[in-house]
This record gives structure tokens, C-alpha cells and sequence, in this order.
């Protein structure tokens, strides 16, 4: 996969030929974010004959709407959980290495404004340090309020007193869930967007399949699997729900949604290649300042719901504490009238047995992985980080409740996903404007198609677009704009400026409305009302 090759098709005629034909998979996977798709990309890789479907499109959900940070977590550090932080930078360092043009290391600085803010975090970012060992990406450094200033030119210097710089990842989430999904592809599995499985089928009181429906056409399709993986994030309760109801009693939510608000300000807020972190604002939460494609991410927030929106709005004092919070370190304060694009994700917190859901600071960001009675296996929680390893631990499931046999772990460690070059290769680093180099080594494919040099806007050509249709499952203008180029996350104004031109390639190549009218109101929930 490493070196350049012919793409796979994503031909949705052909895909839902496959589907139709009435053959057993070995597994079938329910839900096309990091979990499923980190679930199919191993199953596959194993060797097992293996089914995605995805109710809409790939990381449409939470998956796209990460803070784009590859961490081991600094803040379970904080809480002690050292087994949590260090299986998670061990995961960081992988996929680094397994996707370098879309993960790729980031510099953090910490600035202090009492004097023992800087050797109190710095000692613990020193013991992170410890736990990545040999992983580690770069050694912590105590620094002066002018090297500090140095690294974070914006930085409000009104009683700095100087800062800590450590090292994490950052990547482009939407791409990586891409990524995941053509390399499953490639290793023989089925994945199909825009096919949601409406209900679980059974045989002799065990679950055997779904029944799924083709979204585009209005067709049903029953899939039969030795093992279903319920891996729909935030929404896994609604299909333990309809398991819990085919054995004759209810099931207790295992989630308790919250929300994480991002607002995208210009680059010129932060015009660093350096993220600024804040480890305790006002309310106790943290808060960052991430460089990312060319912008600028101020987040995040953590509001408990109790609803699951699939375009959650943020709350007018979510965007206030943000921006509020953020003018207390940088020297200029951003209004409503400077967001470029907002968004939401929910996270699928995993409830403690007693918990009433209402803190979900204090909630488990571990993964639980499950099964019933009836063998259907549920995984919900964790975070992009440690996918990898959160689908060897439902592959460990299915196995342990004789669904699958037994095939040898670790296959996806030294695995590279679709595109992936040699590390050495990548010369643009995440905090820069997406653009061909966001390809890797597909760049060429893109490059060959027709349109290469009619350049939409600066990262964003013809022929991505067409690249997109034929070979990244992309079936409507969202698709294009908000996950496989990520403008609309970046500046909602432009990504609706240059919508009828993408629509008008999509409905060439696809032969089908492309939802345009659809995006344009999409692309106002990701404005401010007042701006």
C-alpha cells in the first residue's frame, strides 16, 4: 500500500451488486467511524470476509469532528490512569507511522502565568515523556516567557511568565476514516455508505445478520454474518435496545452523549506552527489553540446531551466560553464575527454503573467492548488514538464468544493505510493548506484525472473532486466539502461559494443529484447566526 498503485473503485452500482449476493459474511459491521473502520481494516486483514455499512456517510458522525489531535492524553495523566496514556501513545506512534501524510507530530506550548504553573505541569509532561520512552516525539523543554513569545507570537503577555513545550500529533480525521475504509477495501472487504442496517436478524435466538437498505435506491437487503459488530458511537444503545428487546427485557443505556464545540478563527490569531494549550481554564476544562490546514481550532467544550442530533448546534454559552476563554491568552480577543466555521461532535462516553450521566468530565474515555446473550458484540468510547486498538479488542471478542476462529493479532501494527509514503517523503506539515500532498502517494492518480490544473480555489482542484466520486465513496456535496476536502470545517462561507461548481462534477461523474441545496443549508448551522 506504500507504494503508488491503481486505486480500487467505489462504483456504487458495483458495491451494491456485491451486496445482493446471498452469501454469509464472517463478520458484519454496523457503523463507518474510527471504531467500524479500524474493526474492517483488521477483520480483513486477517483474512475474515467482512461487511461495513455506514447509515450515512464515513466519520460523518463524531469521527469528523475530533480536535485532530493524536495524543496519549495528558489530562488522564493527570488523573492517574497511567495504563490508558501509555497504550495510547504507544497507538500514536503507530499511526503516525502508518499514515504519515495524514498524522503527523505537533509542538505544544503550555504558557504559565503564576510562577509554579511552569515546573508543576513541566514535571508531569516530563513523566509523559517517561511513558512514551523510545515512542516519544520530542523532549519536554521548560521555557523563558521570551522563548515562549518566540514559540506563540500572539500570546498574551501581560504576566507570562513562561511556559512548557511538549510534544503530541495532530491529523486530519475525515481523511483517516478515508484512509481506513479504501485500505479494508483493498484487503477484499465490502464497505457501503448511505446503507443503514434497520434491524438485527436472528436464528434460534442468536443474532445472524441485518437487514440494511440502500438509502439511494429505496432497496432491502438482508446480510447474513457468523458475528455483528455494533459500533455506532454515540447511537450503540438503539441497536442494544432492539437486541435487549428480542430477548424479552430492556437494556440500560450504556452511553451518556456529550458535546465538544470547535470554533475556526484565521490563521493570523496563531501564526505558529506551535498549538497553545491551556490546561485550567475558568471552569476547570481545558482549552486549546490547535494550527490546522491553514486555520486556526479553538476548543473545546464538554456539555452533557441527552439527545443525538446528527448535526448537533453548539450552545450560545459553549461559542461564548470559547471565545471568551481564548481572549484571555491571546493578545487580540476573536468575536462571532471572526468564526470561519464551528462544529460538534458528540462523544460516546461510556456511564459508570451508577452514574446519573450528568459529569461527563468524569466519565470513562476507556473503550468497553460487550456481547449479549445473543452474540451481538457492542463497542462504544475510547478515541481516534487508540482505534487500532480498540478493533484488536472486538476482533479478541468475537473470538472469545466462538463467532470467529482464532487468527494471530497485530497484523495492522506495521500496516500502511491507502496513500501512505515513506515517512521521510511528507514535506508539509498538518498547519498547512490542504492540497495534493494530502493524497500521498495517490497524488498521481489525482494529478491523471481530468481537471488537475482547473483549480477550484488554492487545495482544492477538478480533479480531487472527480477523485473523490470514482474512488473515496463520495456521493454529495457534503461528502466532498466537508470530508474529503475539509473546507467546510475550515470556512463554511467559501465551502458555500464554491458548492454549485462541486455539484456540477459530481452529477457528471455520478449521474445523480448531488444534495446541493441540501449543503447550502448545511453550511449556515456552521456559521454563527449573528456573524
Amino acid at each position: 500500500m506504500s507504494q503508488a498503485a491503481t486505486p480500487l473503485t467505489t462504483d456504487r452500482a458495483a458495491l451494491m451488486a456485491r451486496l445482493s449476493l446471498s452469501e454469509t459474511y464472517d463478520l458484519a459491521i454496523i457503523g463507518g467511524g474510527a471504531t467500524g473502520l479500524g474493526v474492517a481494516v483488521d477483520a480483513a486483514a486477517r483474512g475474515f470476509k467482512v461487511v461495513l455499512l455506514e447509515s450515512m456517510d464515513f466519520a460523518k458522525g463524531t469521527s469528523s469532528r475530533a480536535t485532530k489531535l493524536v495524543h496519549g492524553g495528558v489530562r488522564y495523566l493527570a488523573q492517574g490512569n497511567i495504563s490508558l496514556v501509555r497504550e495510547a501513545l504507544h497507538e500514536r506512534t503507530t499511526l503516525l507511522h502508518n499514515a504519515p501524510h495524514l498524522a503527523q507530530p505537533l509542538a505544544f506550548v503550555m504558557p504559565s502565568y503564576k510562577l509554579l504553573d511552569t515546573p508543576f505541569y513541566g514535571i508531569g509532561l516530563k513523566m509523559y515523556d517517561a511513558l512514551a520512552g523510545k515512542a516519544g516525539l520530542g523532549a519536554t523543554e521548560f521555557l523563558s516567557s521570551a522563548k515562549t513569545v518566540k514559540y506563540l507570537p500572539t500570546v498574551q503577555q501581560k504576566g507570562l511568565k513562561g511556559g512548557v513545550k511538549y510534544w503530541d500529533g495532530q491529523f486530519d480525521d475525515a481523511r483517516l476514516a478515508l484512509a481506513l475504509a479504501r485500505t479494508a477495501a483493498a484487503k477484499g472487504a465490502l464497505l457501503v455508505n448511505y446503507c443503514p442496517a434497520e434491524k438485527l436478524i436472528y436464528e434460534h435466538q442468536q443474532v445472524a445478520g441485518v437487514i440494511c437498505r440502500d438509502l439511494e435506491s429505496g432497496q432491502s437487503y438482508t446480510v447474513r454474518a457468523k458475528c455483528v459488530v455494533n459500533a455506532t458511537g454515540p447511537w450503540v444503545d438503539l441497536f442494544r435496545q432492539q437486541d435487549a428487546e428480542a430477548q424479552g427485557k430492556p437494556a440500560r443505556p450504556m452511553v451518556a452523549p456529550s458535546q465538544g464545540v470547535h470554533v475556526v478563527v484565521d490563521r493570523d490569531f496563531l501564526p505558529t506552527n506551535h498549538a497553545l494549550l491551556v490546561p485550567k481554564t475558568a471552569d476547570g476544562r481545558v482549552l486549546f489553540a490547535v494550527p490546522w490546514l491553514g486555520k486556526v481550532i479553538l476548543g473545546t467544550t464538554d456539555t452533557p446531551r441527552n439527545d443525538l442530533a446528527r448535526e448537533p448546534l453548539p450552545f450560545p454559552e459553549e461559542l461564548d466560553f470559547i471565545l471568551s476563554e481564548a481572549g484571555k491568552y491571546l493578545n487580540r480577543q476573536p468575536t462571532l464575527a471572526d468564526v470561519r466555521s464551528m462544529w460538534v461532535g458528540l462523544r460516546p462516553l461510556v456511564k459508570p454503573q451508577d452514574d446519573d450521566g450528568e459529569n461527563t468530565k468524569k466519565i470513562s474515555r476507556e473503550h468497553t467492548v460487550m456481547s449479549s446473550k445473543t452474540g451481538l458484540v457492542t463497542v462504544t468510547g475510547g478515541k481516534w488514538t487508540t482505534y487500532r486498538a480498540m478493533a484488536e479488542d472486538v476482533l479478541a471478542e468475537c473470538v472469545q464468544i466462538g463467532r470467529l476462529p482464532g487468527r494471530p493479532a497485530g497484523v495492522t501494527m506495521h500496516l500502511p493505510l491507502a496513500g501512505a509514503p515513506a515517512a521521510s517523503a511528507v514535506q508539509h506539515g498538518m498547519d498547512q493548506a490542504q492540497g495534493l500532498h494530502s493524497y500521498g502517494t495517490d497524488a498521481a492518480a489525482v494529478a491523471a484525472l481530468p481537471g488537475a490544473r482547473n483549480w477550484l480555489m488554492e487545495g482544492l482542484s477538478e480533479a480531487m473532486v472527480r477523485f473523490a466520486a470514482r474512488f473515496e465513496y463520495a456521493r454529495t456535496v457534503e461528502d466532498m466539502l466537508a470530508r474529503r476536502s475539509r473546507l467546510l470545517f475550515l470556512d463554511a462561507r467559501k465551502a458555500a461559494e464554491l458548492a454549485p461548481r462541486v455539484a456540477a462534477i459530481l452529477t457528471e461523474e455520478l449521474g445523480r443529484d448531488a444534495h446541493l441545496n441540501d449543503f447550502l443549508a448545511l453550511a449556515k448551522q456552521y456559521l454563527p447566526t449573528e456573524s
